[in-house]
């Protein structure tokens, strides 16, 4: 009886041990596909431990008290955090935005306007048309969030990356167009340095910024999810936040506003520093607050951004080109030559008043 059961027992082992080596792994140990639902990989209920958690029913004293082995022992202080190694980049990350990239190389940047349309179509033979970037507009114009991921989402790869002027410096508004998959935020109507760190802060995830891990479509593998060394881990190196300075108090806070950690470029704004001071292109006082942005980027060892006529001013390497009506006018206007507008004029009817 006895040898029955350990040849009974043997038997078991091994049938056991080959239905281990025949059961395929199971997704958890697979490498999860990137998502934007940032509660996607979590436990599945109940199949956790918590063997650090606060005991039922008891103060734990965290607040005084760090677990055993906590990096940050003692009393809990954020202004001595140090801040933990989970989302740093892999040794070794490449910039992977070709906009950030040429920015650092010293190039010169070019961003197409997407003004009016919320067609994707529209968007995308915009952003394959030989820009660095397209700028869509989000202050002056009544397009919704909604929108503009549709565009970004329809061509991510295309040539240009999604980038947009958002309508002010706002939480809600700057990390609306990053989790849409904004690679490049433009500010408009910097005033002061406390207005460009509250865009840093929004622009960045910790421990630069306070950009909050909420998901959105930039984290899908359709858009940004599958960079080298994933998105949350290589965002911060990769993304390009550029300030706008269009008043006279920007203009006073100019030194202070380009040197803030983070701010990428700073932008020279050509008509609304012409609204705001009363002069116009050329003038001596006009061309004074042009040269004040200027001389505001070169000290701080920012990049210096203007409208597309100014590709030629010295030490300006980024620029906003015209919108999308402007480039298909240019565009027919190109393509027809001598042959466009040659319609001939009827003498009656509702086109004989046109011009």
């Amino acid at each position: 009886m006895r040898h029955l059961l350990s040849v009974a027992l043997v038997c078991a082992v091994l049938g056991l041990a080959a239905l281990v080596a025949q059961t395929p792994s199971t997704p958890a140990q697979q490498q999860p596909a990137p998502t934007a639902d940032p509660y996607a990989n979590n436990a599945n209920p109940g199949a956790t431990q918590f063997p650090l958690a606060a005991p039922a029913g008891k103060d734990s004293n965290a607040l005084m008290v760090a677990p055993p082995g906590a990096t940050n022992q003692g009393a809990f202080n954020p202004a001595t955090w140090k801040y933990g190694t989970a989302f740093n980049p892999p040794a070794g990350s490449k910039i992977w935005n070709p906009v950030k990239l040429k920015l650092m190389q010293g190039g010169k940047v070019t961003g197409g306007t997407v003004f009016s349309s919320t067609d994707p179509a529209t968007y995308c033979a915009m952003a394959n048309a030989g820009y660095d970037f397209i700028w869509t507009e989000m202050q002056h114009n009544d397009r919704d969030w909604g929108a503009a991921a549709r565009m970004w989402r329809t061509c991510p790869t295309a040539k240009a990356v999604p980038g947009v002027r958002i309508a002010y410096t706002d939480e809600r508004e700057i990390q609306h167009a990053l989790d849409a998959g904004a690679l490049v935020i433009v500010v408009p109507t910097v005033d002061s340095k406390a207005e460009a760190i509250e865009a840093r802060n929004w622009t960045y995830f910790p421990p630069l910024g306070r950009r909050s891990n909420g998901g959105g479509q930039a984290f899908d593998g359709g858009m940004w999810g599958g960079v080298p060394g994933g998105y949350r881990q290589t965002i911060n190196d990769n993304v390009v936040l550029i300030v706008m300075i269009e008043t006279l108090d920007g203009l006073k806070e100019a030194d202070e506003i380009a040197k803030v950690p983070g701010v990428t470029a700073v932008f020279a704004a050509s008509g609304d520093l012409g609204n705001f001071s009363g002069y116009r292109q050329g003038t001596p006082d006009y061309e004074r607050a042009i040269n004040i942005v200027h001389d505001a980027a070169f000290k701080a060892g920012k990049r210096l951004c203007g409208p597309l006529a100014w590709r030629d001013r010295p030490d300006f390497t980024c620029f906003q080109a015209g919108s999308e009506t402007a480039a298909i006018a240019r565009g027919v206007a190109a393509e027809l030559g001598p042959l466009a507008n040659t319609q001939p004029k009827p003498e009656v009817g509702p086109y004989a008043a046109q011009k």
